[in-house]
């Protein structure tokens, strides 16, 4: 068990996972907290760690910061999705080494496992067969995070803890239409969709007003209202030769954009056929069961030291924790919930020339249950919550625009 003076550094204190882990230590009484933005602090500038690691002195370190996106951004950045989280995991783990650090609590995924795992996933499933391509180098990241914790406290005796989420979701999700993950993207889209469908222009440019949407040039039809204008005469901003509507921008410009990302006033088309099974953990249950980890579990409890090879070895492996319900539903039951929340009227479809990714991700949490924490909130109840915090985060950025 940590003092509650200990210092705690949380690496992505203003991410999904690494927010509500601040607020859950917190509320735990564990004030002598530091975090540092990506502005004053890279976690990809080694000698930066460094320096920082000098200063700060941590007692612990909870390691939520991490290069993230859905199947779209997997697929077109693989090169920055594996050398951004090796860089990031190999300077904070390895000061954290260096600096003599009591605990360190790292953050995977469960797409670390394989694309035909048995289902549900348990942990002993790493490396057994092939990846899923589509995320395959993010997933060979995290892979190589958990391996460097658990080898560093096989031969050094450290503390080192990682722990495998399930699909997050919560307060302050990412819901770029591009590079979000499904739940949020999709609440995004169905809630566009539900504004133009009613009409409601100003409920749509508040949206995009505090996300503005990037879109190729082609989403950008050339017979619009606006006719054959310049994009630059029409207002259309550029950047990194992609064209961005915000709440200024044209209707049509709108129109076009949201079309290419599948959201119409009649439909929303989403991607895949809606057949793959997830599981979705609230992201304040993952940050309250990785509190009781970082507090409350120790290594030497994540493996069972009597199993040994036939050269009587005490093979050391697959320490991970997966965290998650245990409870899955298709893709295309989520989408209908949404939609009912939502109150969308309009159709929901389906492009099946799009990737589904892994048909199924269902973790076995047993080990969790073990080790004392079961998750409480069911997906209906998440949903209703997300999307009441989407609601609510639109009206506040309007007013003090």
């Amino acid at each position: 068990m940590l003092d509650r003076n200990a210092k705690i550094y949380v690496a992505g204190h203003h991410g999904l996972v690494g927010s509500a882990i601040w607020n859950n230590l917190l509320q735990r009484g564990y004030t002598n907290l530091v975090g540092r933005s990506h502005r004053e602090l890279d976690l990809l500038d080694g000698a930066a760690v460094k320096a920082f690691f000098d200063t700060e002195r941590p007692d612990a370190v909870v390691l939520a910061a991490a290069h993230v996106g859905g199947i779209m951004a997997n697929l077109q950045y693989r090169a920055d999705f594996i050398w951004q989280n090796l860089q990031i995991q190999q300077n904070v783990i390895g000061e954290s080494f260096r600096h003599g650090v009591k605990k360190l609590l790292f953050l995977g995924s469960t797409c670390i496992y394989p694309r035909e795992a048995p289902q549900p996933m348990k942990e002993d499933c790493l490396l057994t067969s092939p990846l899923e391509y589509t995320n395959e180098p993010y997933a060979i990241a995290k892979i190589a995070g958990l391996k460097m914790c658990e080898s560093f406290n096989i031969q050094y005796g450290t503390n080192y803890i990682a722990v495998m989420p399930t699909n997050l979701y919560g307060p302050n999700d990412n819901f770029h239409l591009e590079n979000s993950h499904v739940l949020p993207a999709m609440i995004r889209k169905i809630h566009l969709a539900k504004c133009l469908n009613e009409g409601d222009w100003d409920a749509v440019r508040k949206d995009i007003g505090l996300r503005p949407v990037t879109a190729p040039a082609a989403a950008i039809g050339k017979d619009t209202a606006a006719g054959k204008a310049s994009f630059t005469d029409r207002g259309l901003k550029v950047r990194e030769g992609k064209f961005i509507v915000d709440g200024t921008s044209a209707e049509s410009d709108i129109l076009s954009v949201l079309a290419h990302y599948g959201i119409t006033p009649e439909a929303v088309t989403l991607w895949g056929t809606g057949r793959p099974m997830r599981e979705f953990l609230w992201s304040e249950e993952m940050a309250d069961a990785s509190v009781h980890v970082l507090l409350n579990v120790d290594f030497k409890d994540t493996y069972d030291s009597s199993v040994k090879n036939a050269d009587g070895i005490t093979e050391i492996r697959n320490c991970h924790i997966n965290v998650g319900t245990g409870k899955e539903l298709s893709i295309r039951e989520v989408a209908e919930k949404i939609m009912a929340e939502i109150g969308f009227r309009g159709e929901l479809r389906w492009d099946a020339s799009k990737p589904d990714g892994t048909l199924r991700k269902l973790t076995d949490v047993t080990k969790l249950h073990s080790l004392g924490w079961h998750h409480k909130i069911e997906i209906d109840e998440g949903i209703h919550r997300l999307y009441r915090w989407y609601l609510q985060g639109i009206c506040i950025n309007h007013q003090t625009v």
